[in-house]
């Protein structure tokens, strides 16, 4: 794919040179943050590499927390200080706050509709925004559907229980989560545990879209850097988008159809679902909203949803594993809070102050989205005293900020307890650990994230001791990671549960 882009770029030389020299808004370089040198036409392409995470954060050791970079033809800030972070989040957070969209997902309508890409001065996005907060992931709503995230995690818990050797854990968190985000939505499942014999008929494919989707949005799009070849499609994300989120729209329309033809029945009973909720609002006068939006807005919920609380839950395990005495500290914890019981109820979790650091530092250690959905600026601003043309391209750098030496203590190090006794928490306000974003555009779905992490986490200590298969400990326990919108783990953690 590398030679593809290189033999590209090659030939679009000729035709762009002179434009992609240009500075932007014809301004010098030294109104600009610092970077650095940049090659004729490419930029600073090559100097991504596989890990942009990590390759951002050895640049900005040389070139500090406000750092330009030119990608192709688009000019790049790199943000990499919970100062700068805030400055643009919150601080110029109405300037900042349109999303960039990658050209490959300006797809089926999906970037006219989709909370993740509209601008947040859209009366659509701020409309859709508000019902989602609302009606899904407020307090209240999330009080009213505990029975359905207590079933999934007794779920869970029996299905572990059951596997009487290795375990693929990812695929069983991923189980949960996506089983749980249908059954809030439409008040069914739709994955299988690894030892059903039941097949849906989408069960075999549904995680292999949502990985495709989360992996193909996060790869860097020679388009995105030359808009000239976005016909070309030279990489086929688009095309391969096309299908992935084509099936997933194709699926929850189904459902949707279900549904309406359902609620046309006389003796129908309404279903105590986010459906049944968002058909209301689309046939009354306050929202506006249309069965459109709502399909858009559902499947946005299941990629987010399934993928990445799946993925930070995994690593946890991955963690705990390395240290035991961590591991031994949090089981010791849930069993004196905990007692006898196997599921743990959310109401637990404030009287768990060690799972609580532990799902802090698991997100810190490993932010599920290292680089923050990347913004652009709305108008020309300045930051620091550096000028930000308008229409930059903004990355947030979470994994260096989760790393950096002059805010923790041995930051490559496992610590829950860095967490204890202090009032960081992962919820906005503290830039030093933002894994879901502030301000503006902050994830919607944080409370629930944190509520499924959290027990997730514990069901799966509380419950059972933990083995690797022998001559495997080292492969399993590696902490290699895959660059995408969420950070998943090279390979798989296959573990052996233990019925406590």
């Amino acid at each position: 794919m590398q030679v593809l882009i290189l033999l590209s770029l090659a030939f679009l030389a000729s035709c762009v040179v002179a434009y992609s020299r240009r500075r932007p808004g014809g301004r010098g370089a030294g109104d600009l943050p610092p970077g650095p040198p940049r090659l004729p036409i490419i930029g600073n392409m090559l100097q991504l590499g596989q890990n942009p995470h990590k390759s951002l954060a050895h640049l900005a050791k040389t070139y500090g927390p406000l750092m330009s970079l030119k990608l192709g033809n688009q000019f790049v800030v790199v943000v990499s200080s919970p100062e700068m972070a805030r400055e643009v989040l919150q601080r110029h957070g109405l300037v900042f706050s349109r999303p960039f969209t990658p050209i490959a997902v300006q797809i089926l309508g999906h970037g006219e509709v989709s909370m993740n890409m509209l601008p947040a001065t859209s009366p659509i996005w701020k409309k859709i925004r508000k019902i989602a907060r609302e009606k899904l992931f407020s307090n209240q709503a999330l009080h009213a559907t505990r029975a359905v995230r207590r079933e999934r995690l007794r779920k869970l818990a029996d299905y572990v229980g059951r596997c009487s050797g290795a375990m693929n854990v990812g695929e069983a968190t991923f189980t949960t989560m996506s089983n749980l985000m249908f059954a809030t939505l439409f008040s069914v499942e739709i994955t299988q545990y690894a030892d059903s014999d039941s097949d849906s008929g989408v069960n075999k494919k549904f995680r292999e879209h949502v990985n495709a989707i989360t992996r193909y949005m996060g790869v860097p799009n020679i388009a995105d850097f030359f808009p000239i070849f976005a016909p070309f499609d030279p990489q086929g994300l688009r095309r391969k988008l096309t299908y992935h989120l084509g099936s997933l729209l194709e699926l929850v329309q189904s459902l949707i159809e279900q549904r309406l033809r359902a609620r046309n029945a006389a003796t129908y009973r309404k279903k105590d679902d986010f459906l049944e909720m968002l058909l209301d609002l689309s046939e009354g006068d306050e929202y506006d909203l249309s069965v459109n939006e709502i399909k858009h807005l559902c499947v946005d919920l299941i990629i987010a949803g399934s993928d990445t609380s799946a993925a930070t839950t995994e690593w946890a395990m991955v963690e705990l594993l390395l240290h035991p005495d961590k591991l031994a500290k949090l089981k010791a914890e849930l069993k004196s809070v905990v007692g006898d019981k196997s599921i743990i109820e959310e109401s637990d979790i404030s009287k768990l102050p060690y799972l609580q650091a532990t799902v802090k530092e698991v997100l810190r250690y490993h932010p599920a989205a290292p680089l923050l959905a990347p913004h652009l600026a709305e108008e020309e601003t300045q930051l620091n005293g550096y000028i930000i043309p308008k229409n930059t391209k903004i990355f947030i750098n979470d994994w260096t900020i989760s790393r950096d030496p002059s805010i923790w203590k041995n930051p490559e190090m496992f610590e829950p307890e860095r967490f204890l006794n202090n009032d960081i928490d992962f919820c906005g306000q503290h830039f030093e650990l933002i894994p879901f974003g502030s301000g503006r555009r902050i994830c919607p779905g944080l409370p629930l994230a944190s509520r499924m992490l959290h027990c997730m986490v514990a069901t799966l200590c509380h419950n059972f001791d933990w083995e690797l298969e022998k001559g495997t400990e080292s492969k399993q326990l590696q902490r290699e990671d895959v660059f995408g919108l969420a950070l998943q783990k090279k390979i798989p953690l296959r573990a052996i549960p233990i019925k406590v």
